[in-house]
């Protein structure tokens, strides 16, 4: 997702600072942002020269003391700790007017202002994957965000071709708060033995959806999908229609996290 972020930034003609620790996985996310853009070349949808000014915009970096700029827009790994800690690090060396968004996608954002150096500049900003395709950004407020902050955050995402849509702090904001039953009631019918996964996406597929429930998981990733169903399940205090599926936590003890490991509930090793 930090790649995809990176990449629409980048686009929309901003300068942009990709920070990740790991440098093989810095590496790849250098690689996904070029075969985007390279598609896009090659679909007659972006021209050679634009695509070199885009990633002449990414500075790629491993080094923290680099990230100076005047929004963070984080998308690390799921745990509250990782991010506030990632936040604090950047209060440090940026200025007191710099506003941290968050990408999570269901972690309590007012919890993470409140352990943040400036919690009224602490704010959610949450995309939709594939970021670049995906219209949508939740911006997500809490009790200390300044009005100045939500109303940068809402027309940034407007600059970068978005629609934002301003929520209050809550378990799974909007968007994953509706989903869960789409998923979890899907699930909850493969283990009845009621349907297998195929023919469930074949019928929500026939009646408009875009993208039956588990070609969706796939897509997400089955541990940030599963990540976020804990997350509201926990934070609604356990409600039994809410209750996350074994499969999906089979899914991911076995390490098939969708698309991104080639298997999930369908296998993409041709693809």
């Amino acid at each position: 997702m930090g790649s995809g972020i990176a990449q629409v930034s980048a686009q929309s003609g901003f300068d942009t600072i990709l920070y990740e620790l790991n440098t093989a996985v810095l590496e790849k996310a250098r690689l996904a942002i070029e075969k985007n853009l390279g598609s896009l070349v090659e679909k007659g949808k972006l021209e050679a020269t634009e695509r070199e000014a885009i990633t002449r915009r990414i500075q790629f970096t491993n080094d923290i003391r680099e990230c100076r700029t005047d929004i963070v827009i984080e998308a690390i790994i799921e745990k509250m700790e990782a991010k506030t800690d990632l936040f604090n690090q950047l209060a440090a060396i940026n200025p007191t007017d710099c506003i941290f968004a968050s990408n999570t996608s269901s972690l309590s954002i007012s919890s993470l202002a409140k352990k943040a150096a400036n919690p009224g500049r602490v704010v959610g900003m949450h995309f939709f994957n594939p970021a670049p395709l995906m219209k949508l950004v939740e911006v997500v407020n809490t009790s200390y965000t300044a009005e100045i902050v939500t109303r940068d955050v809402c027309d940034l995402a407007k600059r970068m071709g978005k629609m934002p849509v301003v929520c209050k702090d809550s378990p799974g904001f909007i968007v994953n708060r509706v989903a869960r039953p789409y998923y979890i009631e899907s699930l909850r019918l493969v283990e009845e033995g009621l349907a297998d996964f195929s023919q469930i996406d074949l019928l929500m597929e026939s009646t408009g959806f875009k993208m039956g429930p588990f070609k969706l998981m796939d897509l997400i990733g089955n541990d940030v999908n599963y990540a976020v169903s804990c997350s509201v399940y926990e934070q609604l205090q356990q409600p039994e229609r809410l209750r996350p599926s074994s499969i999906q936590k089979d899914k991911v003890e076995k390490g098939e996290l969708g698309r991104k490991t080639k298997k999930g509930y369908y296998d993409y090793q041709d693809k």
